[in-house]
């Protein structure tokens, strides 16, 4: 099984093709559209791995975006004893929710890709799960 590190947002992902991760939102990103993530620290398998130096040239993963979204409020509360000081605030995390479709090589050679997903597909076997 191939993968690949991306470094995106400040963080960096280990990813497979047909992997479905949270990243940090991108920036005008609409849905249903293609992303191409180019800068790959590293790409292998089981038998080998290609490391940068920091990152392979050439080599690529291409993402389907999902959706755009936000996280659940996560509340801030702030409290000083004996002062009669309080400070409650919340905050939602805004991210992006993508598939990994293709990861290529520096030769420009596809290491894997993910499976068709037809929406049609999705309904026959929801519809054959309640039924059993």
């Amino acid at each position: 099984m191939s993968y690949a590190v991306i470094k995106t947002g400040g963080k960096q992902y280990k990813v497979k093709s047909g992997e479905i991760l949270k990243i940090e939102k991108l920036p005008d990103s609409k849905p249903e559209t293609k992303i191409e993530f180019n800068e790959i620290l590293a790409y292998g398998d089981d038998k080998s791995i290609e490391i940068g130096t920091p990152n392979v040239e050439g080599a690529k993963v291409e993402a389907d975006l999902i959706k755009n979204s936000k996280n659940r409020t996560i509340l801030i509360f702030k409290k000083r004893r004996r002062q009669n000081s309080r400070r409650k605030n919340g905050h939602r995390q805004e991210y992006s929710m993508i598939r990994i479709n293709k990861i290529f090589s520096k030769d420009g050679k596809v290491l894997s890709e993910a499976e068709k997903i037809s929406k049609t597909s999705k309904k026959e076997g929801v519809k054959e799960a309640v039924n059993k």
